[in-house]
C-alpha cells in the first residue's frame, strides 16, 4: 500500500470513531493523572508542622505516661482482671509508640519537635483550638508517683480514674487528626485508638463500680 493510501485509510478510520470517543478518552486521562497525583501526595513524607507529624509526637508522649501508670499498678495489683487489662494496655501502647517513632524516622524528622507535646492546634467539634496537656488527659507527675505509695485499693481506684481521663484525652487527639489528615497509615492508627480506648473506658468504669465507686 502506498503512503498516500495509508494516510487516507488512517483518516477514514479516525472519522469513523464515534463522537463520544474523544471526550471519554480525555476524561479517562484526567482520572489517571488525578489518581497519580493523589498517590504521590499520599505517600510523600509530611513536612514539619503537618498534623500527622504533630499527632505522632503528641500521641507518643501521651502513650508513654499511660504505660508508666500501667506498669506501676501491674506490679502491685492482685486483681487478675485488672492485671490482664494493664498487660494489654502496655503491649498495645508500646507497640504504637514504636510504630509512630518509625513514621517519624521514615519521614526524616526528629522524634521531638520544638514545641512541648500537646500544645499545638487541634480540631474539636469542628472548631480549631489550642490544646493543653491537661485537656488531653495528661496527669500531674505527683499523682502518678502516688500510685506507688497509696494503699493498694486506693491506688487502683486512683489509677482507674486517672486512666479514664487519660483515655478520653487520647480519643480527642485521635478524633482531631482524623479531621486534619488523609494519610491512610495515620487514619488507621487513630481509628484503632478510638475503638480500643473507648472500649477500655467502659471496662474501667465497670471496674470502678465493682469497687463501689461511681465512675
Amino acid at each position: 500500500m502506498r503512503l498516500s493510501e495509508m494516510n487516507t485509510a488512517s483518516e477514514t478510520q479516525t472519522q469513523t470513531l464515534p463522537r463520544w470517543f474523544w471526550p471519554l478518552l480525555v476524561a479517562l486521562m484526567l482520572i489517571v493523572v488525578a489518581g497519580l497525583g493523589w498517590l504521590w501526595w499520599s505517600v510523600r513524607p509530611p513536612a514539619e508542622g503537618d498534623p500527622a507529624v504533630t499527632f505522632a509526637r503528641d500521641m507518643s508522649a501521651h502513650h508513654k505516661q499511660a504505660v508508666e501508670m500501667a506498669l506501676i499498678i501491674r506490679d502491685r495489683t492482685e486483681d487478675a482482671e485488672l492485671r490482664q487489662l494493664l498487660i494489654d494496655m502496655i503491649l498495645t501502647q508500646q507497640g504504637q509508640i514504636g510504630q509512630m517513632q518509625g513514621w517519624l524516622q521514615a519521614w526524616g524528622l526528629p522524634a521531638a519537635g520544638l514545641q512541648p507535646p500537646m500544645t499545638g492546634q487541634m480540631v474539636h467539634n469542628g472548631q480549631m483550638m489550642t490544646m493543653t496537656p491537661e485537656m488531653m488527659g495528661m496527669q500531674p507527675q505527683v499523682k502518678v508517683n502516688e500510685l506507688r505509695t497509696l494503699e493498694l485499693a486506693q491506688a487502683e481506684i486512683q489509677f482507674l480514674r486517672m486512666m479514664i481521663d487519660h483515655h478520653r484525652g487520647g480519643v480527642l487527639m485521635a478524633e482531631s487528626v482524623l479531621a486534619q489528615t488523609q494519610r491512610p497509615e495515620v487514619r488507621r492508627l487513630a481509628e484503632s485508638i478510638i475503638t480500643a480506648q473507648t472500649g477500655e473506658i467502659r471496662y474501667m468504669q465497670e471496674l470502678l463500680r465493682r469497687r463501689g465507686v461511681t465512675p
